[in-house]
């Protein structure tokens, strides 16, 4: 049987964003490798803060259309707090590629296992297993770059919605929550989390999730206010399933998801639009520990798994969703042995050895 080949594209990143891409493309070719259906072949790309610092740009047009020849692209970490733009702002060239290829789907996995590390006390939050999904090209970051200070008196910013791009969320939503309700063998629960009761933007968001509900009768459906949802996610985590919320929202309630499973070393992300997708860890390139050989791999080698399995859905490629499942299995598993537990979670071991106790558990 001939294999199918898929590229991925890579950005390395800045700080200790190359010291966990290394190991994790080791790890995926050793997968590659292995697999009879399929073959992984990578493409460096350059972008990022220290891309900037040499040519003056943090996300060449280059970089971006030799991605959207690939079927996947892989990033880790990327920016440096001291290179800047002229107007002060950090570089954030990954949230330039999401609103470039459309990455409108933000999937921010929220997990514990057993004897990893647990925040909450209860019994209950050892098995957390729910999915946040951020809109990722609209809300305030849509105009981050147009917000004014004026008359050095008061500040303003802007907030866009779209029915567009909304129902494509709604719709990418309802989806998971399908897949999900059938891998684990329970209802498909979704929730939209907004702002409804004060803005009319988030209440238009709930209209519009509310008509898409109407396509997908077999989904549970609720809403909830933000503030609400975040006490939710402290108090009873495990009730949830698949939430669904705003740019903003997004992005503070996915580290207190990371907050949950005990590091942001641990928490991996994608973002997915209709034709394209990137995988990235969410943390930061983390400037003071980079070159100490410190760095926890552990949510970059988890983001590789996902992109395994998105490769298995859109090339219609099941032995790549059994190696994400195996790739995952792996990472987790090394977070609760001496040798795979990073600084960040309580233990000693550093990037080589998380990476080497990760290949041995494959």
């Amino acid at each position: 049987m001939e294999k199918q080949g898929f590229r991925i594209a890579v950005f390395k990143g800045d700080g200790i964003g190359p010291e966990i891409m290394a190991p994790t493309i080791e790890v995926l070719k050793q997968l590659s490798n292995s697999a009879d259906s399929f073959s992984l072949s990578f493409e460096t790309l350059p972008a990022g803060a220290l891309c900037f610092e040499k040519t003056g740009c943090d996300l060449p047009k280059e970089s971006v259309q030799a991605a959207k020849q690939c079927d996947a692209i892989l990033l880790s970490a990327m920016g440096l707090p001291h290179i800047r733009k002229p107007d002060g702002t950090e570089l954030v060239p990954q949230i330039d590629l999401r609103l470039e290829l459309d990455l409108f789907a933000g999937v921010r996995p929220v997990f514990t296992f057993a004897n990893g590390p647990q925040v909450l006390s209860d019994p209950q939050a050892a098995n957390l297993d729910f999915v946040l999904i951020r809109e990722s090209t609209e809300g305030m970051f849509a105009h981050r770059d147009e917000g004014e200070v004026v008359n050095n008196e008061y500040a303003t910013e802007k907030l866009r919605i779209t029915r567009a791009v909304s129902e494509k969320l709604f719709d990418f939503s309802f989806r998971l929550a399908q897949k999900r309700a059938k891998q684990l063998n329970r209802p498909a629960k979704l929730m939209c989390v907004d702002k409804a009761n004060v803005f009319r933007s988030f209440w238009f968001f709930r209209e519009i999730f509310n008509e898409r509900a109407a396509h997908f009768s077999d989904v549970e459906t609720s809403a909830m206010y933000v503030d609400a949802a975040a006490m939710k996610m402290v108090q009873s985590p495990w009730d949830l399933d698949v939430l669904v919320t705003e740019n903003m929202f997004g992005d503070i309630l996915s580290d207190l998801g990371a907050g949950l499973m005990g590091s942001l070393g641990l928490a991996p992300s994608a973002d997915i639009g209709i034709d394209h997708a990137v995988f990235q860890p969410c943390h930061g390139s983390a400037p003071d520990i980079a070159g100490q050989g410190v760095a926890n791999p552990l949510a970059m080698m988890l983001s590789a798994a996902m992109m395994l399995d998105y490769l298995a859905d859109k090339k219609q490629c099941p032995e790549a969703s059994e190696l994400s499942q195996k790739l995952h299995n792996a990472a987790t598993t090394a977070a609760t042995q001496p040798n795979g537990r990073g600084h960040d979670i309580g233990g000693s071991a550093g990037t080589e050895s998380i990476a080497r106790c990760i290949v041995d558990n494959l």
